[in-house]
């Protein structure tokens, strides 16, 4: 009886052994890769990389600190505070800025929202010394270090990404340019100082899953100042050398390569450089009224040259235009990461940084060269700031993470419906029509409102209908609220979500808001489709609003 009993409890801890062996197995990340258009893990699973870039921290921006002209880049920003506190002062400033700007909170936070990578924007200079005797640099590795065990631990992909290179890829205040050119292809030393820094950090991290690509140069050579004209043809020859280099230690990881002009001009990719590529290019909708550019070239790029495409930078508008740009992305496969994680005094990310007492003091002094009154203590100014950046001290803003993920509870503007197409995302009588603005290749008609021409609405006629997507994680929508108006009353429309349908009338003629309660429609866990038919006379859609 024992013996049955210990050959049962061995074969129950064999069992359990092997269970948790398989648990560990599949929770843990793998390696990504490219196949074909795709991105896929180890198993063949395709993964669609949806992130948040980490600015400002390795690589301090100044529009994120307010600041003027004295103080737009990481080298001008770190003179700013030495100026105002001393250099033993701002040492200990910069070394607990850096220490709690991104912490292991704020990976678990994203990892809590839906996010599956980060893209960190990296300061050669935390790495490498500049001059004459280059030295390597502890605390940038250190950095780095940590923020891969957290999204190790987290499930969450790191890709990362060259924000400022030796010497300045851009000769903008964006890559910490000491002279505003761009000197990693006006001096050959920058491009070995490049070459070996990427071979240090491929060294480092070739054998770790969790680090799903090297973005070798980010935005590299504006058309605006004349650096593309003069150095473009360069470009492709230093991508070479970097991925040589880089596959002498390291043949596991992706690569992902953007073109000149702020990573969107493709020209110069006319074949593969390596069969473990992303293309990548960034997105950013900056006009007024707003418009939602055209991919349609990238898309052409990308069957040209068989690869993956992601947008490795996304964001800095408004909610409209986030729910747009990622559902317009991902029906195309692409994926996506938001720039910026957090910052200061905004609305338009998901975290923002509040703003410190007397901060106004600090800026205008990158304004005017003043230093501030000697009233004001700047070091105290500066205490606050890092008591600030700190995840819990920040402002979250669920609205901005909902619209990107499009979901509940989320307002949808009207223009933004589906992109399957006609018959499938909407249906007008008029096909031949193109909307003069927006969605210009697609005949659904948009049109301006607002006195500052802001906003937008669709136009519908008796009979047509648009279809909306988005996603709840649970049963929870309580209410419904349209904004429409309506050219003559009474008027009617229908709303479906799922299979379930009810009728909503629309009884004015100027712009107002109808409600209904969700007891008769039923958004369900995962993907919903909302589909407003018009069932009488013209009507004017603003947005959709649930909650």
């Amino acid at each position: 009886m024992r013996n049955h009993n210990w050959i049962n409890f061995l074969k129950y801890s064999f069992s359990l052994i092997l269970v948790l062996c398989f648990i560990q197995k599949t929770n843990a990340q793998s390696f990504l890769h490219t196949q074909g258009k795709a991105i896929v893990d180890e198993s063949g699973k395709k993964i669609l990389l949806r992130g948040v870039g980490l600015g400002n921290w390795m690589l301090p921006e100044g529009y994120m600190w307010k600041f003027g002209k004295d103080g737009d880049r990481p080298r001008k920003i770190e003179k700013v505070v030495s100026d105002l506190i001393g250099i033993d002062k701002a040492d200990k400033f910069w070394k607990s800025f850096r220490e709690n700007y991104i912490t292991e909170a704020d990976i678990r936070r994203i990892a809590e929202l839906g996010y599956n990578s980060v893209r960190p924007a990296l300061n050669a200079r935390l790495f490498l010394t500049e001059g004459e005797n280059n030295q390597v640099v502890d605390e940038g590795f250190m950095l780095l270090d940590n923020l891969v065990s957290w999204c190790k631990k987290y499930n969450l992909y790191v890709i990362i990404d060259m924000h400022a290179a030796p010497g300045g890829q851009t000769g903008q205040n964006i890559d910490d340019s000491p002279n505003n050119e761009p000197e990693l292809f006006m001096n050959p030393k920058n491009q070995d100082l490049l070459e070996q820094l990427w071979v240090k950090i491929a060294e480092r991290y070739k054998d770790e899953p969790t680090v799903a690509a090297y973005d070798l140069l980010n935005e590299p050579l504006p058309e605006m100042t004349g650096a593309a004209a003069k150095y473009k043809d360069q470009l492709v020859p230093v991508y070479e050398r970097l991925i040589k280099a880089i596959r002498a230690v390291d043949k596991k990881h992706m690569i992902t390569l953007e073109g000149y002009n702020w990573a969107n001009n493709w020209s110069n990719f006319g074949k593969q450089l390596d069969n473990n590529v992303v293309y990548q290019f960034h997105y950013y909708c900056w006009n007024r009224p707003d418009q939602l550019n055209d991919i349609s070239h990238f898309l052409e790029k990308q069957q040209q040259l068989n690869a993956p495409v992601w947008v490795g930078e996304t964001g800095e508008k408004d909610n409209a235009i986030y729910f747009a740009t990622t559902q317009y992305l991902e029906k195309n496969n692409i994926g996506w990461s938001f720039w910026p994680w957090k910052k200061m005094d905004t609305k338009n990310t998901p975290y923002s940084i509040k703003t410190p007492s007397g901060w106004n003091e600090i800026v205008a002094f990158t304004k005017t060269g003043k230093k501030p009154a000697s009233t004001v203590d700047a070091k105290k100014i500066f205490n606050e700031f890092l008591e600030n950046i700190r995840l819990k001290n920040c402002v979250y803003y669920p609205d901005v993470v909902n619209a990107m993920f499009r979901r509940l509870p989320v307002r949808i503007e009207a223009e933004n419906y589906g992109h399957d197409g006609y018959l499938k995302s909407y249906f007008v009588k008029d096909t031949l029509k193109k909307s003069k603005t927006y969605r210009i290749n697609e005949p659904v008609p948009v049109d301006i409102t607002g006195k500052d021409k802001s906003g937008q609405c669709i136009k519908l006629a008796s009979g047509e209908w648009v279809i909306y997507n988005c996603y709840s994680s649970s049963n929870s929508a309580k209410s419904l609220t349209i904004r429409a108006k309506a050219s003559e009353q009474p008027a009617q429309i229908i709303l479906s979500v799922n299979g379930t349908s009810a009728t909503l009338k629309i009884g004015s003629a100027d712009w107002a808001d109808f409600r209904i309660k969700l007891n008769t429609l039923q958004f369900v866990q995962g993907e919903n489709l909302l589909k407003v038919l018009v069932k009488s006379v013209n009507i004017q859609l603003d947005w959709i609003d649930i909650q």
